[in-house]
């Protein structure tokens, strides 16, 4: 669906000063029409309101289906919020213990808090451009600790650190192939 260039409100305007012309013009037309006008001036003026009245059809409509497209993405990202939480709740735990256990491997390694938080930003996926924003530093900075992280966890990266972390919680099922 291609999207309005206009606003809520300039489709609003637009709608009014459509539904305005169409008005007038039929106002317009039915005096002429009772003065006597030439025909050819009355099928202009029609044409002219019936513009309008296009016009004015198509912003409405335009209007009501980006009205019911807002309305489902609310309630599609309200969903997925329950949902979000939901999974957060039954699984805090297991969350608790796994950030515990991702703390004592990290500290394992010798790793100093600025490190722990880039590579728990790494593993979150995070690009070294947004872990200095996040952190407020320079992308340098977050590469030499990231680069420190690797050398101090003897892992060849990102995708090793997570690995290292995910690989048994992502394990496949132990179905029987047929």
């Amino acid at each position: 669906m291609a999207e309005s260039a206009l606003s809520k409100n300039e489709q609003r305007f637009l709608a009014l000063v459509l539904l305005g012309i169409l008005v007038l013009v039929g106002l317009d037309l039915i005096s002429d029409y009772q003065a006597g006008a030439a025909l050819q001036h009355l099928l202009l003026e029609f044409s002219l309101a019936a513009c309008a009245a296009v016009g004015f059809t198509f912003v409405v409509r335009d209007s009501f289906r980006k009205t019911k497209h807002l309305t489902f993405s609310r309630a599609q990202v309200e969903l997925r919020e329950i949902e979000t939480a939901k999974w957060r709740s039954e699984n805090r735990k297991h969350v608790e213990g796994l950030g515990q256990a991702i703390d004592r491997q990290m500290t394992q390694w010798a790793l100093s808090e600025s490190e722990k938080e880039v590579a728990l930003l790494l593993l979150k996926g995070l690009s070294l451009k947004e872990i200095a924003d996040v952190r407020q530093t320079a992308e340098k900075t977050a590469r030499a600790q990231s680069a420190a992280v690797y050398s101090k966890s003897g892992l060849a990266g990102r995708s090793e650190l997570s690995a290292f972390f995910l690989e048994d919680l992502l394990a496949p099922s132990n179905r029987n192939s047929s």
